[in-house]
């Protein structure tokens, strides 16, 4: 009967909140799902998101028919934790009763660190326009805020509520800019309680567990000139799906198997010589966007050899008129020049419904003692089952979770602060 004794004790209700404000990006993720969080999932169960559809518009009143493609993103449920707990009768009779409640909220908490920290490294992993230069004269004031908020802007898109995630290591420079710039009341504010309010359109929050990217030999060359690439050719010479670009360095002799490392961001350079600048489309896939550079992120390790490196970039780059993939203003062709951005912490700004976090109820663990909660105003969900391993002095409490995470894109800016 001790084991009823845990259940009470130890699985409240209050756990899940402690679990939906672990940290910000399982406190801000979109977590809610249409049915999604309350049935019986696993690892490798998959919802999927509908994208906006892509659509063109010509010059005249006469119709030109086009086909419609829906997009969406896929997530799915890849990752889990647990965090168990064995004590022998004894200490079920005369300690543990008395303390579960707490042993509970530090095993709850255990878990959601590992989700949070998961969610966080999906910045690295899935942003390709970013904002910031990594040093310390970047994103260090309200008005480089404000900036990366245009940024994040500068594609159209939704008017929904934009969230910002900064590392609190930059958040005392931030504040102190701010109490020299504004009026009394906002830097009374600002001063009793050292932390950021809503600024320039966002809400602002701070994380511990942002992922530190380890750029290539190349983003991290000590000079601009040494952290250039040149384009040589892509994939495809029409434009219609550039998906891999090859380069050389700046000397052309380079040999380093660590030139490029995975999720590395590179910038097209404006005014080379002899060539168009090149920007980003709006979400129409026609007008282009002057305040977007075009900004990719490298999806692969690639190595220097003689000189030569093969990017395989995201997003796909389409130059070709009329059609709804469009997200570049002109080819990308020999000659042009790609910055490699260097390591860096990597905070994030996003429009609030692009960031999905999905945890479906796991099934019971038969035929142990086993408590399935989930919360459906906030989405999240947990398991704790026990018992005893049979004609031994043990028992033993498990707490475990199940998610997927998802950040897209096109809604997400890369705030890059120094490593």
């Amino acid at each position: 009967m001790s084991n009823a004794l845990f259940t009470t004790a130890t699985f409240q209700n209050a756990n899940l909140a402690l679990l939906s404000n672990a940290g910000p990006f399982i406190k801000l993720a979109n977590k809610k799902f249409k049915d999604f969080q309350t049935l019986i999932g696993n690892l490798g169960t998959t919802v999927n998101i509908e994208l906006p559809v892509r659509l063109t518009s010509t010059d005249s009143l006469v119709a030109s028919f086009q086909g419609v493609t829906q997009r969406y993103a896929s997530l799915t449920v890849d990752k889990a934790a647990s965090t168990a707990m064995e004590f022998s009768n004894q200490e079920v009779i005369f300690n543990v009763e008395d303390y579960m409640e707490r042993f509970g909220r530090t095993a709850v908490l255990t878990v959601a660190t590992k989700i949070e920290a998961n969610m966080a490294s999906k910045v690295e992993s899935s942003t390709y326009r970013f904002y910031g230069d990594a040093t310390s004269n970047g994103i260090n004031s309200h008005g480089a805020l404000a900036a990366a908020v245009v940024a994040l802007k500068a594609l159209g898109g939704t008017e929904d509520r934009i969230n910002g995630i900064l590392p609190e290591s930059a958040v005392p420079t931030i504040v102190t800019s701010g109490l020299s710039q504004f009026a009394v009341a906002r830097n009374n504010e600002e001063a009793n309680s050292w932390e950021l309010p809503s600024f320039a359109g966002a809400d602002w929050y701070t994380s511990r567990l942002l992922t530190h990217h380890t750029a290539g030999a190349i983003g991290n060359a000590s000079t601009t000139a040494a952290r250039t690439l040149t384009v040589v050719s892509t994939d495809d010479a029409t434009g219609a799906n550039i998906t891999q670009i090859t380069c050389t360095d700046s000397t052309g002799t380079l040999t380093d198997a660590n030139a490029i490392k995975a999720h590395d961001l590179g910038e097209f350079v404006d005014g080379v010589s002899g060539q168009t600048n090149v920007r980003f489309t709006m979400a129409n896939a026609q007008d282009v966007s002057a305040d977007a550079k075009c900004q990719i992120r490298i999806t692969a390790n690639a190595g220097a050899t003689s000189g030569t490196i093969v990017l395989n970039i995201a997003p796909g780059l389409c130059v070709t008129s009329g059609s709804a993939k469009r997200n570049i203003n002109t080819n990308i062709v020999a000659g042009m020049e790609i910055l490699i951005m260097p390591s860096h912490r990597c905070g994030l700004l996003y429009f609030a419904p692009a960031m999905f976090l999905a945890m479906p109820r796991l099934p019971e663990e038969r035929p142990f003692d086993t408590k399935n909660e989930n919360d459906p105003e906030t989405g999240v969900a947990i398991r704790m089952y026990q018992g005893s391993d049979f004609g031994k002095n043990l028992r033993g409490t498990i707490y475990d979770a199940a998610w997927g995470g998802l950040i897209v894109p096109e809604y997400a800016v890369r705030l890059l602060f120094p490593a």
